[in-house]
């Protein structure tokens, strides 16, 4: 039965989230249950895009891309599809309206990863939309359940929480993107010698992002704030973690929150949402 292998398919893309990131399935699980399933396709779908250009290091990443685009748009024209997370992707697409232009935006972004290695001011704004923004604005039309008007009026700040997820990520990863990849997204910014006050811009740019981010937060239909607000709780965590330490430091290792202290923060998170401090 096609049922079957829809709830296969939702469950392939739960584990995927599960295994990739204990943040974000942590907050996925604090949504409303009915949530659960469309956030989890739409993260598995970005994350296996993401995993091609970033770790499929011994492989034709080009070609796998091109497949896994043509896949995806395949999914969403046939409504089915062989593979389990693209299949869940496309339920979740059509469900809830996504725009294409959202997933074009995304692939987009992806296909740079491949061969940019550096972003002027335009470019590097683009970059996180596709990136970032986007997903957080398919993720905004599950929350909005074709509550159109509502949409509407949580773009903005949904597309700030993204591209402060993002521009945070690019600090955590900094060193990795690097070294690793030669890739440098801060525009006008020499990661071989990455200066106190450069780093500070970064940090008062993405200040900027949470502080609007945040207004729409508490937006949020009530079955979702919890579960963005945990994810926004964590991340602005490893924020202010980063933000005391010297930049020679985050070229030198990938800052994290340990698992202990997350705990702590959604104990915290629950108490505020609770008292309806947020």
């Amino acid at each position: 039965m096609k049922e079957t292998f829809d709830k296969l398919s939702y469950l392939m893309s739960k584990e995927t989230t599960r295994a990739y990131s204990t943040s974000f399935s942590l907050g996925i699980y604090c949504l409303d249950k009915r949530f659960h399933d469309p956030i989890y396709a739409i993260y598995g779908f970005v994350r296996f895009a993401d995993e091609i250009v970033d770790t499929f290091h011994d492989f034709d990443k080009a070609t796998l891309l091109d497949e896994f685009e043509r896949d995806t748009y395949l999914a969403l024209e046939r409504k089915v599809s062989m593979n389990p997370v693209l299949n869940s992707f496309q339920e979740v697409y059509h469900k809830y309206h996504i725009s294409q232009e959202l997933v074009a935006a995304f692939l987009k972004s992806m296909r740079w990863d491949l061969d940019r290695s550096r972003y002027g001011s335009d470019a590097y704004n683009e970059y996180i939309y596709g990136s970032a923004e986007a997903v957080g604005l398919m993720c905004l039309k599950a929350f909005a359940e074709g509550d159109d008007a509502l949409y509407e009026k949580l773009v903005p700040y949904a597309r700030s929480l993204g591209a402060a997820f993002q521009k945070v990520n690019f600090l955590r990863d900094i060193k990795d993107d690097f070294e690793g990849l030669g890739r440098i997204y801060f525009p006008g910014v020499n990661l071989a010698r990455l200066t106190e006050c450069e780093k500070k811009n970064i940090e008062a740019d993405i200040e900027v992002d949470f502080k609007e981010a945040l207004k729409g937060i508490k937006l949020l239909p009530k079955g979702a704030r919890f579960g963005v607000y945990v994810a926004f709780v964590y991340y602005t965590s490893l924020f202010s973690k980063i933000k005391t330490l010297p930049s020679a430091r985050i070229m030198m290792e990938r800052i994290r929150i340990n698992n202990y202290k997350k705990v702590l923060l959604l104990c915290s998170s629950y108490c505020r949402h609770s008292l309806r401090m947020i």
